[in-house]
Order: C-alpha cells, then structure tokens, then sequence
C-alpha cells in the first residue's frame, strides 16, 4: 500500500561479457549476525561482514534500545564481478545505462543484499548502509516521515571506518547541490510524503535528499542541538502520535528562525561527525566458513531471484537444484512459492509440505503451508488447535515473524476472544511498526472491545500519517465507529467541526478525479494469460498490458470492471501471504474490493478501472456458548 521505491543503485562505467552466477560452488561466510554468501575471495567476504558487523555496533552504540534484527532474515550476497552481478540483477541491467555495485532489496519474508566486493569501497556501501539504516528505523518506529527517513538513512549510510574510530554524518557530495539557491523551506520539507513531486520528479528529488541530510546534521549537531538529543526528544514525540508540524516548533522553535540558520549552516567549509570506537575486536579469524554444495549454492540464488522479483529465473535455479539433489529443503520452498505466484496453489502446498519434512527449521514453508490448509479456515476445536499449534511453532522458529503474531490474532478472534486478539495485533505491530495495515487491525479490536474512542485513536493516527488505501481503510475504521466515541482533533475543536467532517475531508483528500466508487466481494479475476506471472509483484511493479478483468458482487448482482491501462491500488497488511506475493490475479475470490472507476464507453463493463483496494476483514467469530444464566433466562 503506498510502497517507496525499494532500491537504490550506485553507477559504474564499466562493461564486460554476462556470466552465469551458478557455475560453481558458492562460500557461505557466517559473523555473530550477518550471512555473506560470495563466488569470490572468502576473505573478502570476511571483511564485508566485518563491516557489517561494525556498522551493526554502530546503531546498538547509539540507540541501545532498537531492535536491529528483524523478521525477515538478511542474505548479503558478495558477487566477485560485474558479471555476476549482472546474472543475480537482471532486470536492473536491462535499465539503460544501469551497473550496479551495491543494491539493497527489502522484503517481508527476506532482505536481501547485493554487492560487488570489487567496488565496496567506490560505492557500493554507501548505498548499502543508506537502505540498512531504513531497515533498522523502520524496526523500530511505528511512523517517520520521509524527509527524516532519508536524511537519517543518508546521515548513516556514509558512515567510515577508519582505524580504530567510526566516523558518522560526513556529507554525501549531493548536498553540494545546495551551495548558492535557496532552500526549500522546512515547513514544506517535513510536508513532503511519498506522493509529494519532491518525491518523484528528477529536478526536485535530489535536492529533496540534499536538504533532508543537511537538516538531519543541523539538528544532530547544530547550536543548541546537544548533540541530537533534542532530535530524540521530537522523535519521540511522533511516536507518542503529536502532529508532526507541532512537534517540531515545540522542540526546535520558530520556522523562519530554523530557515535562517540551516541556510547559515550550509554555508559553513566543515561539517561535524561524530566518532566512536569501535567495538571490542572483532576477529574475523572466527567467522565460520564453508563451501555449498552445487544444489545449495542454486536453491540460494533461486531465493535471491524469487524475492527480488525475477520468478523465471527463481523456477529455473530451484528446479536445477532439486535435480542435483532432491533433499534440499530451501529449493522446495521456492519452487512452492514460485508456483503460488502463479496460481498453482495445490502444487504450492506439496512442495511447502515437503520443504518442511526436509528441513523443519524453514519455519516460512512451515506459515505458507499451514495458511494454505483447511485447518487456517476451519471453525472444529480441534483443528482450530492444531493451526494455532502450527503458528506457535513457526514463532518459536522465528519470533520477529510479524505475520504469524496477526494471523494468531485473527484466530483469537474467531475463538471470540478479542482481548487476546488485540494483544497478539499489538505485539505484531511492535514487531513491525511501519505496517499501518496492522495499527488498524488493533483499532477494530479495540472497537469490538467497547472501546471506541481508543479506537479512534488508532484510526486517526494512520489516517493522517498513511496516503493511500491505508489511509482509506483507517477512515472506514473511523466511519465505524460511534459519533460521539470520537474525540475531538484540535483542528476540530479550533474550528467547532462536526465528527464526521474530519472523514469527509480525509476522503476527499485522496479521491481520485472523475471516479465512482463500488465495493463488492470479488467472484472472479481474469488476466491475459501471457502476462499473468509478472502480476505477482506489489502494485508498485509493473502491471500486464489491458485485459485484466475484475467482476464483483455488489447488492446480488454482478459487475465487470476492466483495466483499460494503468492503474493503482493496494491491499491489506493483514493479507498472510503480503507484499512479496500479492498479485492481482491470484487468490483474491472472496475478498472485499473497494473499486475507483470511471464509467466504460463499452456497455459489457461497469467501469474502467482507476484504482483496485483489496481489505482483509475480520474473520466472523464462532456464536457464543450459552452461559447457564442466558440458558435459565430463556427458560
């Protein structure tokens, strides 16, 4: 919902002949906390997961209290040259001009890392770190806007280390840009979302980044900054839910006095950094270290193509290395998911089943096949038991695995326990913060709870901080609740506005020009064949060529939309399979649509589509026993 660009690149002139990454046998390279899988030097590798290591220390030296591992476990891949980067990115290759060195793919199920060890010092790092700081942030704050996001992630990612210190916050060469304009001011910087021209546009994108930096080091180490505590104290109280405008004049003060002075800073010749020492020795000598086997080396590069979106190349590598060798648990978990992205759903769930019985410790082919059998929909006791049995295990195998927690959640649920529901909602939205979808899940508890005005809470928190259908999905958590359970904004209370003029404006907001609005449950989704299996990717990739159709019913009767060209869209947090399998040809019959179209020249459809909603509602609870004193009543 609302995704950012995912990836940066950093660009080398160089060209040589494309290779194949899987030629031979990869070294697998294990720290305290980090994988480096390479086909070069193993201490070359050694020395990247130093780094990393190190740039580890730095996050746990200066914010004790983040978490720095999360739910979906990072694979740094170190390929020896250009070559084979090219083999493990090729659709970043097919980009005119594009050489990556250093790439960093988020994902809910898996982080993955790519980098030329030959370039590690000509670029590759900084991109690297830029992408880990907003994986460490994202951890560990329920909301950060963007410019503080960016400004932070650049802020880290130039991290040196050199000797026996680490530097941190020297300038990137983009804040150069600045010298001799004007700035853009801060009051419309930290306005700045990810729909924002800023965002987007090439002639305001970088210095978009440029100013974000310099505002984040003003603020680290400007005067009267003591040194970025007054950055956590505003910090903090965004996460307390303070309008982030109003958080920012009572930390920091007036906006045209902070133009003044950022405008002055930038002009200065140096620029402070911090420094730090670096950890106690980290010895590289006790790295483990050993050499995959051929079928190993391809089901992990089938795993690094499967989640960074290229499903030709995932199949291909999993099936070559569940013919080298059958018993490979990780390529079966691959082929299962490379098959459900295209709808092979029976095929999917036989390889998952057999993945596990391979190897139990996949604890992702353990959730996948759990959620895709009848236990995840069935209301028996006992098999309600064993799909809860089945989700505890796959948090004993991984504890930071969000989606596990709200599928627990949703079972509690159905079991017409809803304090347990909204317990296990908060503990996944602790585990991943930035979800808005899962911030809304606990609102609708809390609402099914009695307890609307915190509800409330919940809903305007996402709702002014989220664009997009999540924003949508907060406002309906809004709608839903009683007028007078919700309180009064200050905007509200300033203006004397009615409670339901808030969610009129927030609509408004995000309507899309010239649209009509239907839901309905979908029946059915048709997708140009030739195209379907690129549908898998999130609807920031690119969508098949028109033909999709989608039919809804709505009030007992059916209607037919079709995808006349481009369009948006987004789906619930929720949905267990997320953002790294969601696809809008796949598995969505049954699912509540919410459909913005514009009325079709051809009268065999209701709409062309503008943009496609998918929610994940809340499962219908189980009715409720019959305590002894409803029975007497009734008697």
């Amino acid at each position: 919902m609302g995704r950012r660009l995912r990836i940066l690149i950093a660009i080398v002139l160089v060209l040589a002949p494309a290779a194949t990454a899987a030629e031979k046998p990869w070294t697998e390279i294990r720290s305290a906390h980090f994988r480096v899988l390479t086909n070069g030097s193993p201490g070359e590798a050694r020395h990247v997961a130093h780094e990393f290591e190190q740039m580890r220390f730095v996050f746990a030296d200066r914010n004790p209290k983040f978490r720095l591992e999360g739910g979906a476990p990072m694979v740094v891949f170190a390929a020896d040259d250009e070559p084979t980067a090219k083999a493990l990115e090729p659709a970043v290759w097919r980009q005119k001009g594009a050489k990556p060195v250093g790439i960093f793919h988020h994902g809910w199920e898996r982080e993955y890392v790519m980098l030329r060890v030959d370039a590690w010092k000509q670029g590759a790092h900084e991109v690297v770190y830029h992408e880990y700081t907003h994986s460490i942030l994202h951890r560990n704050l329920h909301w950060i806007p963007v410019w503080l996001d960016e400004g932070m992630a650049d802020f880290y990612g130039f991290t040196r280390f050199e000797g026996n210190k680490t530097y941190i916050g020297a300038p990137p060469d983009r804040y150069r840009m600045l010298a001799n304009q004007p700035l853009i001011p801060i009051e419309t910087l930290i306005s700045v979302d990810h729909s924002s021209p800023y965002y987007h546009q090439e002639d305001k994108i970088y210095r978009f980044y440029a100013e974000s930096w310099t505002l984040v080091h003003f603020l680290m180490f400007g005067p009267g900054m003591e040194n970025g505590r007054r950055l956590n104290q505003f910090s903090a109280l965004l996460q307390q839910g303070t309008e982030q405008s109003s958080a920012f004049q009572q930390v920091f003060g007036d906006f045209k006095q902070l133009n003044a002075q950022l405008q002055s800073y930038l002009s200065r010749v140096t620029f402070t950094a911090a420094v730090i020492s670096n950890p106690p020795r980290i010895d590289e000598k006790t790295f483990t270290s050993r050499t995959l086997s051929l079928a190993e080396t391809k089901a992990e590069l089938s795993g690094f193509h499967l989640w960074t979106h290229d499903p030709s190349g995932a199949r291909s590598l999993a099936e070559q290395a569940i013919k080298d060798d059958p018993k490979v648990g990780l390529a079966h978990e691959v082929l299962g998911f490379a098959d459900f992205d295209e709808g092979k759903d029976a095929d999917a769930l036989s390889e998952f089943s057999r993945a596990c019985a391979l190897d139990p410790s996949l604890w992702l082919s353990l959730f996948a096949s759990t959620m895709m059998s009848p236990l995840a929909t069935s209301n028996a006791p006992a098999d309600m038991d064993a799909f809860q049995d089945a989700l505890t295990q796959v948090v004993s195998l991984n504890g930071e695995f969000a989606p596990a927690y709200v599928q627990l959640a949703r079972l509690a649920w159905r079991q017409n326990n809803p304090q347990l529901a909204y317990q296990l909602s908060r503990e996944a939205e602790q585990l991943e913060p930035t979800r808005a979808g899962y911030h809304s899940q606990s609102g609708q508890f809390l609402l099914h709870l009695g307890k609307g005005a915190d509800a409330a809470v919940f809903a305007k928190y996402v709702a002014d901080r989220w664009p997009g259908p999540d924003h949508d999905e907060a406002v309906e958590l809004w709608d839903a609740i009683p007028a007078d359970q919700r309180p009064l904004t200050s905007a509200q209370a300033g203006a004397s506005l009615e409670p339901t003029q808030i969610q009129e404006a927030w609509i408004k907001a995000t309507q899309i020009k010239d649209t009509q609005i239907m839901q309905g449950r979908i029946t059915a989704v048709s997708c140009p064949v030739e195209n379907s299996p690129a549908e898998h990717s999130p609807p920031e990739h690119s969508l098949p060529e028109p033909g999709m159709v989608f039919t809804i019913s709505h009030d007992g009767k059916l209607f037919r939309f079709r995808r006349a060209g481009q369009f948006g869209g987004g789906f619930s947090d929720t949905i267990w399979y997320g953002e790294d399998h969601f696809s809008y040809c796949h598995h969505l019959e049954g699912m509540r649509a919410v459909i913005h179209y514009r009325p079709s020249v051809d009268p065999s459809f209701a709409g062309d589509v503008a943009e496609v909603d998918i929610r994940d509602d809340l499962p219908e609870p189980l009715p409720k026993a019959p305590t002894a004193a409803s029975t007497a009543a009734q008697q």
